[in-house]
């Protein structure tokens, strides 16, 4: 599903990430642990495409088979829409909507017609348990 290969993050001269290497497979669970300011969050960003690795080392970056490292923002942005789910720490809901319109909100901006949107947010609320 997601691999990544010579995984590596500078700010300006700190050297955040040398060289991860990861590969997670389809339905597989996986836990990044590890002290606090050892790269975690950066790791997550470069994964899921919010950030990009640094590139004087060759970083390769695929998703279910195909080279994500390269795409365009425009790109990146279906991507994320179609085939992420994020969970944050914090939890990041827009206050001015319901529960059920901030799980919508991905399918609305991909085009989903609000009736199925809705069907597929419930059916989400559910499983996680948060339907009430």
């Amino acid at each position: 599903m997601i691999t990544a290969k010579n995984i590596h993050k500078y700010f300006d001269d700190l050297h955040v990430l040398k060289g991860v290497d990861l590969h997670i497979k389809s339905g597989e669970i996986v836990s990044i642990v590890g002290p606090s300011g050892a790269g975690k969050t950066t790791l997550l960003q470069i994964l899921g495409t919010l950030d990009k690795a640094s590139t004087k080392h060759d970083p390769e970056l695929v998703l279910n088979g195909t080279s994500i490292i390269d795409l365009t923002e425009k790109d990146l942005a279906k991507i994320r829409n179609e085939q992420f789910g994020f969970i944050f720490q914090f939890h990041q809901l827009l206050p001015e909507f319901t529960a059920l319109e901030n799980v919508c909100i991905p399918a609305f901006i991909k085009g989903t017609a609000r009736n199925l949107a809705e069907k597929r947010a419930l059916e989400l609320l559910e499983f996680l348990g948060l339907s009430h």
